[in-house]
């Protein structure tokens, strides 16, 4: 199904969305919105953008679990009423004036979560047949659409990984969905999961995004998934971590330098994720994303929290130090919040 006849309302909205380009992202903040991210095959709600738009963002990024559009386990057949429901979602991003950036989480030979993949994208030429038909479904289904109002992010924080087994992967993939899309913006996480550069990526045409969750021992303190985050000590902001004293000047030489050299290239950068999560100290949690925030103004990037609603978020987060706002039935983190919106402009 094509999607290039959006309603006057859609069209209104999202003629307010910024115009993108591979080789510069506009300021974009939001959200990261899990409805169907990781065995999660909950329908979009409009409620979602609505709110997202009036608190004063833009963005929504879309992690998707491919399992959740198969039919019968059968990775080569779709199932459409579950499609239908993303189509929703976008057409809401558009009505809202919010642009919809759909990931695969999950994607036929690669995740970053559990349970891993059978087979790997990265060696196996079969996931990479799968995973091509189906990112050349969405941009069929998605012909017509601007890119003010949809993008691609084809993974999730590639892993250890070397740079040439990436470039092969991603530029099969550019190649198939530009056969059927030829402008689509697509955007590359960083190797390394979402840290590292992408430099092998510069001839593609495609933007990229990194990460803003270092020190992993602040922001995921105590995570479940993570082995060993149980044994770490409660942070503090700056923190050191053996050798490293993480700070803003820090975070800029590691986490901002290199992709300003990546973006002189011609290459585009955003925050496709970051967060601290429940267990982090507030007060802590909001010093070190203040430094973040105010570094990703200087660099001119976009980002999207993880998450809206959850551990990581703004409302109901369940942390045990936060005095929560009852706002419209939810446990709304105002301080949070406040911090965010002083740095949407």
């Amino acid at each position: 199904m094509t999607q290039n006849t959006p309603s006057h309302s859609s069209a209104a909205a999202a003629n307010t969305l910024p115009e993108p380009s591979p080789g510069k992202l506009p300021r974009w903040r939001g959200f990261n919105l899990l409805n169907k991210f990781n065995g999660r095959n909950d329908r979009f709600d409009e409620q979602d953008f609505e709110w997202i738009a009036e608190l004063g963002f833009n963005f929504v990024r879309l992690p998707l679990d491919y399992r959740m559009w198969i039919e019968n386990n059968d990775w080569t057949k779709f199932h459409e009423p579950t499609l239908k429901e993303i189509d929703q979602a976008v057409e809401w991003g558009g009505k809202h004036g919010i642009h919809v950036c759909l990931n695969f989480h999950r994607a036929p030979g690669y995740t970053v979560a559990r349970p891993p993949e059978a087979r790997s994208i990265w060696s196996d030429d079969e996931a990479l047949r799968v995973c091509t038909l189906h990112w050349v479904a969405f941009a069929k289904r998605y012909t017509g659409i601007p890119n003010r109002r949809i993008s691609f992010n084809l993974f999730n924080e590639p892993a250890k990984l070397e740079p040439e087994r990436y470039h092969r992967v991603v530029s099969h993939l550019v190649d198939a969905i530009r056969q059927h899309d030829q402008n689509r913006l697509i955007i590359c996480d960083g190797r390394d999961w979402g840290n590292v550069p992408p430099t092998e990526l510069a001839r593609l045409g495609v933007a990229t995004a990194t990460r803003g969750y270092v020190p992993m021992n602040l922001t995921h303190r105590q995570a479940w998934w993570v082995d060993g985050a149980d044994k770490w000590p409660e942070p503090v902001w700056p923190l050191q971590v053996g050798d490293t004293l993480w700070n803003k000047e820090m975070l800029r030489q590691r986490m901002i330098d290199p992709w300003k050299k990546l973006e002189a290239q011609g290459i585009g950068v955003m925050v496709g994720e970051f967060g601290a999560y429940t267990r982090t100290p507030h007060k802590v949690t909001l010093a070190w994303l203040r430094d973040n925030l105010d570094l990703w103004k200087q660099a001119g990037w976009g980002w999207a929290m993880w998450n809206f609603s959850g551990d990581f978020g703004v409302l109901d987060s369940q942390r045990a130090d936060v005095n929560y706002e009852n706002w419209r039935g939810r446990q709304l983190d105002r301080a949070m919040l406040e911090l965010l919106q002083e740095f949407k402009d």
